[in-house]
């Protein structure tokens, strides 16, 4: 898949553009603060929706004005054309469009145009709670699974009717196994479903992360659920009372977490920035190779301000890798250094742009 061309009104510091870009790498060249990362967030936000990062809808529209629009113009891995448009008006909401018919339901465009980012707050996913974590997985294996969208979305909703029932002290078992029966059978389709997506990433982390890293240590990464050594109806009978004195449900697959390794010990503990930035890009690269597998469709991919924090031979490697024929398809990369971006053009195969970014206006260079 590739984003042929990009129409953007009012997103975050970019008043307009209008931009065509290579069906390979596209670099964005700027100072911090002109706009690189927003061109990004914009195109995550008109293949998935939502924003890149965490943050209200509200904080996407230019300071003071009171809509955005974000428009694309796709080309398939089939060779359809596809045109998508997202846009936001304040106090009517979003609303997303493909090929001018718009969604009756947001879940239904997940998966449809996947895309992958890496950005410097993916150190989150190490160093963050377990709920970063959770998002990364939910997102990931909803893009490839509407199945597991669905069953996390009845999750979710029989989650909420349950605290609410613990929240205003009812004790009915009638009532709490209407609301348990469901909350059951999502939870043990979403389990499973976590824990082969682990069993199939795993093979492909550990060998971007040891080529990333030139073969210098290894990394690891393991799925925690309380349903791992229990039924979930057990784990609720176990915790009923606590549930009900605290009024709300303690235990659960909304309690999952991802936990990371590096050799035998905790990256979250141990890692350098180094190594957890190479342990985030070998985790969002895997993610690609899934999402192209599962789906049929190569994502974009996102680089954002991948020079930080790693050392020149391992920026080479990730390059290398990105760009040497496995199939990465469209990239877009920013940097505040030009000769960064001048080495990644010399050495890469195929079609490329590069662009000037200086406060949220774009030249081609």
């Amino acid at each position: 898949m590739r984003l042929l061309t990009l129409d953007i009104v009012n997103f975050k510091n970019i008043e307009e553009a209008s931009l065509e870009f290579s069906p390979g790498v596209n670099c964005l060249l700027g100072m911090n603060g002109m706009g690189k990362s927003n061109l990004l967030e914009a195109i995550h936000f008109l293949c998935l929706a939502r924003p890149m990062h965490s943050m209200p809808e509200s904080a996407l529209p230019r300071h003071g004005q009171e809509m955005l629009m974000v428009k694309g113009r796709f080309e398939m891995d089939a060779g359809s054309l596809e045109n998508v448009s997202c846009g936001i008006v304040k106090g009517k909401g979003k609303s997303l469009k493909c090929n001018d018919k718009e969604y009756q339901r947001l879940s239904e465009h997940i998966g449809r145009f996947p895309v992958v980012t890496v950005t410097p707050a993916d150190h989150a996913l190490v160093s963050g709670a377990a709920d970063e974590r959770r998002k990364l997985v939910d997102m990931v294996i909803s893009q490839a699974d509407k199945s597991y969208l669905a069953q996390l979305i009845r999750y979710n909703r029989s989650l909420e009717s349950r605290n609410r029932m613990l929240r205003a002290g009812l004790t009915d078992p009638l009532l709490f196994e209407s609301v348990e029966s469901s909350m059951e059978e999502a939870a043990n389709a979403i389990h499973a479903t976590r824990r082969q997506w682990v069993a199939d990433i795993l093979p492909d982390f550990k060998a971007r992360y040891s080529e990333i890293s030139g073969d210098a240590e290894t990394a690891g990464i393991r799925y925690s659920s309380a349903l791992n050594d229990t039924s979930f109806r057990e784990l609720l009978d176990r915790t009923r009372q606590k549930d009900a004195a605290l009024g709300y449900t303690s235990k659960g697959i909304h309690r999952d977490d991802l936990l990371t390794g590096l050799g035998d010990y905790s990256m979250r503990r141990l890692g350098s920035q180094g190594q957890v930035k190479t342990f985030t890009i070998a985790l969002r690269l895997a993610i690609f190779a899934y999402l192209r597998k599962m789906s049929g469709i190569t994502p974009i991919l996102l680089l954002d301000d991948i020079f930080d924090k790693l050392d020149s031979s391992r920026v080479g490697r990730i390059m290398e890798m990105v760009s040497g024929g496995e199939g990465f398809g469209q990239i877009f990369i920013t940097d505040t250094n030009r000769e960064h971006l001048d080495e990644i053009l010399g050495n890469i195969r195929g079609e490329s742009r590069l662009f000037t970014v200086e406060q949220g206006r774009f030249s081609l260079r």
